[in-house]
């Protein structure tokens, strides 16, 4: 993991709409922080901080610390809320993680080789059929990416959850239902390019008389 992510927030009593709304016009989002066989902590912390952890993808998959007070905790980001239609996070949800804590989180992957893959050079695409992956591991074993590798793709393979490599603690939880073959979902391919064949436009029909002229009747 790289540098541990700190949100400074402060402790919280009052709940319900109206608290919220008051909060947000301060400049804060209300959250909470659960689990770790803890009571539930209401805290607040300033929006634009927020937003700023949230430009960074690592901010979603790494272990967190907060400071509410003084006191410290190491949690991971499980809920965000944000408004339908202005750039505000409403509200957001942190989970209590020990080292050794098995936890569930969803994590980007990072496609790695494209430019050197032989099907890219031949003229193919690379089609992402999945951008992250939820996986489950100890909180001292999360890794903020997984990285795909698809440098030997050749025009037409494909890659599914059993092809890609993981770091040591991590499974995939789609693996773990049972049927490795029913949930082992496709993750990349390698398709030709689509060839766009313009068809040429058929001339327009020459213009036809107003009427079409009556057959002439022969004078007796």
């Amino acid at each position: 993991m790289s540098d541990i992510f700190t949100i400074q927030a402060v402790a919280r009593n009052d709940g319900g709409k109206g608290a919220s709304r008051r909060l947000r016009r301060e400049g804060l989002v209300p959250g909470i922080i659960y689990g770790g066989g803890k009571d539930p902590e209401m805290i607040a912390t300033a929006h634009n901080k927020l937003l700023q952890h949230l430009e960074h993808e690592a901010f979603y998959s790494s272990i967190v610390e907060v400071e509410v007070e003084g006191k410290k905790q190491r949690v991971v980001l499980k809920d965000l809320q944000r408004h339908p239609a202005k750039p505000f996070v409403i509200h957001f949800d942190l989970q209590r993680v020990a080292a050794t804590d098995r936890i569930k989180m969803n994590v980007p992957l990072h496609f790695i080789g494209e430019e050197e893959a032989p099907g890219v050079k031949a003229g193919g695409t690379v089609s992402h059929a999945l951008v992250d992956l939820e996986i489950i591991c100890e909180a001292q074993n999360l890794p903020e990416y997984i990285e795909v590798d698809v440098s030997e793709m050749e025009v037409g393979d494909m890659l599914h959850l059993t092809d890609i490599k993981l770091p040591e603690g991590v499974e995939i939880v789609a693996m773990t239902h049972g049927d490795e073959h029913e949930h082992d979902e496709l993750v990349v391919s390698m398709q030709a390019k689509v060839k766009v064949v313009e068809e040429e436009e058929e001339e327009a029909p020459a213009a036809e008389t107003e009427a079409e002229a009556e057959p002439s009747s022969e004078e007796e």
